[in-house]
């Protein structure tokens, strides 16, 4: 297979031809590691039954042990102190990266800052890719394999059990459609975002294999980079399970048609969501012990909630009272110790009522500090419980965070009682 370069869109620091997945001559000294931090799914296949104890099992869905993104950083330092020819973090499961798209892409920002040398790619039914791709190009993300069965949703209707998009289930042919759309537009947007894009393609007998000419048609057009026809592998307990599994000599084959319209990966091992090593040289059993303790770890604050949030009006106060921001600004201390913006995130609507506190919360659970210029007694007694320190402050976010992050002393910042002058806030000062 054709060695891929880096698009000029990412980073030109990075050498792509250590990924050993989409580059065949890596495959003996570049390894890779999957970091097992999404057990959502929000499909069903046919062919698919997540076990996540058993060592044994080498295949898609599988893992022995489930970790936070702060306990995947602790296993990747682990990881390349005991194998440091790996170059590639992948994130595939157990369940989809973008079902569990909040630990996804904390885990790839948080390891994209401390280890920026390496990789970054995920494995993805498609689903929820295009309402996060543009974050995941943000927190370094250059990789990305699509699993696309079928481009006529009258054929993947037979494949999924069902689809789930938020708190609807589609099956049948209403899922399918969905699914399809977008698989289309995600690899799409991935394309123009300038990632590579890997599609994977499980070949079933009897239910695909006559379709899968038109499914890499339909992918050369998006631009798809490489296709990788996977024979089915039968699982107990499963639809499929008494499938027959396509011989090698058929799956030669199959990947000769395929070739004229996009090059073939061959090489592929069907890793399991914490596979860990090179490809042909697998560590996932030595590393199991490794992964089992990581994923027990109980991690100091700073480690888990790494972030402060600040209710401002132009980013550069805390003006905001907590009542009435429409949105959160994200900080986080550098390793240099300078303060960045994260990112933004819309605050739940007002008309949420009493809930509103509990959602803030679970929005803001990867924050040690929230910096208001005021809040009401109720949304202070319910974000502490969640483990959130609520300050009140006037003045500099920049002052703020030298504060939070330097355990220094807000009261200077406090804002005076008897009514609140910041510019368009209409707050009386007693909290909102």
């Amino acid at each position: 297979m054709q060695e891929l370069l880096a698009p000029s869109t990412v980073s030109q620091s990075k050498d792509f031809s250590k990924h050993p997945c989409f580059n065949k001559e890596a495959k003996g000294s570049c390894g890779r590691v999957h970091l097992p931090v999404a057990p959502k799914c929000n499909i069903q296949c046919n062919f698919c039954n997540r076990k996540y104890d058993c060592v044994n099992e080498s295949r898609p869905g599988v893992t022995s042990a489930v970790l936070s993104p702060a306990q995947a950083v602790h296993y990747m330092d682990k990881v390349l102190a005991k194998e440091p020819r790996i170059t590639v973090v992948g994130i595939a499961g157990p369940g989809d990266p973008m079902a569990n798209a909040d630990k996804t892409i904390d885990t790839m920002r948080r390891l994209n800052k401390k280890h920026p040398q390496l990789l970054f790619c995920l494995s993805t039914n498609g689903l929820g890719l295009p309402a996060h791709v543009d974050e995941l190009a943000e927190v370094g993300v250059s990789h990305v394999t699509v699993t696309v069965n079928a481009v006529d949703p009258e054929i993947s209707a037979g494949i999924y059990a069902w689809i789930r998009d938020g708190n609807v289930m589609y099956k049948g042919l209403e899922g399918a459609k969905l699914l399809l759309s977008r698989q289309l537009e995600g690899i799409r947007r991935c394309k123009e975002l300038g990632m590579v894009v890997k599609v994977n393609t499980i070949v079933i007998p009897g239910v695909n294999e006559h379709h899968l000419e038109e499914i890499a048609k339909t992918m050369k057009a998006l631009g798809v980079d490489v296709l990788n026809c996977m024979g089915l592998k039968p699982v107990a307990g499963t639809i499929y399970e008494n499938i027959e599994e396509p011989q090698k000599a058929k799956l030669d084959a199959i990947r000769d048609t395929m070739e004229q319209h996009l090059p073939q990966m061959r090489h592929c091992q069907r890793c399991r969501a914490d596979a860990v090593g090179l490809l042909t040289e697998d560590r996932t059993k030595e590393m199991a012990g490794c992964l089992s303790a990581c994923s027990k770890l109980e991690l100091p604050a700073e480690e888990t909630r790494p972030y402060v949030a600040v209710c401002t009006q132009e980013g550069l106060l805390v003006n905001r009272h907590l009542g009435e921001a429409e949105r959160f600004q994200i900080w986080n201390q550098t390793a240099e110790g300078c303060y960045e913006l994260v990112e933004e995130r819309p605050a739940p609507s007002r008309t949420s009522g009493p809930k509103r506190w509990l959602m803030v919360a679970e929005l803001l659970k990867d924050c040690k500090a929230v910096l208001c210029a005021a809040m009401g007694a109720t949304p202070r007694a319910v974000l502490e419980e969640s483990g959130l320190a609520c300050h009140e402050m006037q003045g500099l976010i920049d002052q703020g965070l030298a504060a939070i992050y330097g355990h220094g002393d807000l009261s200077q910042f406090r804002k005076q009682k008897g009514g609140c002058k910041m510019a368009g806030c209409g707050g009386s000062g007693e909290g909102c």
